[in-house]
């Protein structure tokens, strides 16, 4: 990896890491991802943002990297063992509420909240409740998720779900979206 990149690593990153990795948590979020994401939160000034499955907090501590002093971002996994390494890491920054809740329970609750920027890294919000999810997002927001390319640690029949989620995103009315073929597989949407 190019030196230049990792001197730009959130520092709460190394130790989220080995809390993951010593934990056994398979499902972290891919450092390109991560980097991706603190870029596209960078473009969103005093923003609300939204990360639907924390895990342990790899990708949160890039987005949280990448927000201002004026933002906020909401995080919720239904995993508490996860969300208390992200919690241990990253609960003492003011702009982050992390929430121990199930996706839908959440959707639910909170279906009159907006935000200009949702990273879907759950199944609600990416292959469950896309249109509610869709409908918590302000006109020129962003939506983006992950692991669109076949991953290791997919269940038989997953592929055949990441297929339907594309042919669903690509006929929403309300998004224009790019796909991208890198790191786990990417797609950017804006709320038209």
């Amino acid at each position: 990896m190019n030196e230049n990149i990792e001197q730009s690593i959130p520092d709460e990153y190394w130790k989220i890491d080995e809390d993951t990795k010593a934990a056994g948590f398979n499902m972290a979020s891919d450092m390109l991802t991560c980097s991706l994401l603190r870029t596209l939160a960078s473009a969103k000034r005093g923003s609300t943002f939204l990360e639907m499955g924390t895990g342990t907090g790899l990708s949160t501590a890039w987005i949280l990297d990448g927000m201002d002093a004026a933002s906020t971002l909401t995080s919720f996994d239904n995993n508490e063992t996860v969300l208390s390494i992200a919690r241990k890491h990253l609960g003492h920054d003011r702009r982050l509420q992390l929430v121990h809740s199930d996706g839908e329970a959440w959707l639910q609750q909170n279906a009159d909240k907006k935000f200009d920027f949702i990273f879907a890294d759950t199944w609600h919000g990416k292959y469950l409740l896309l249109n509610e999810t869709i409908a918590l997002l302000n006109p020129g927001g962003i939506y983006m998720v992950d692991d669109m390319l076949p991953q290791p640690n997919w269940p038989e029949g997953h592929a055949e779900k990441a297929t339907q989620f594309v042919i669903d995103l690509e006929n929403h009315p309300d998004l224009t979206l790019t796909k991208q073929n890198w790191s786990t597989g990417i797609i950017i949407a804006v709320k038209k």
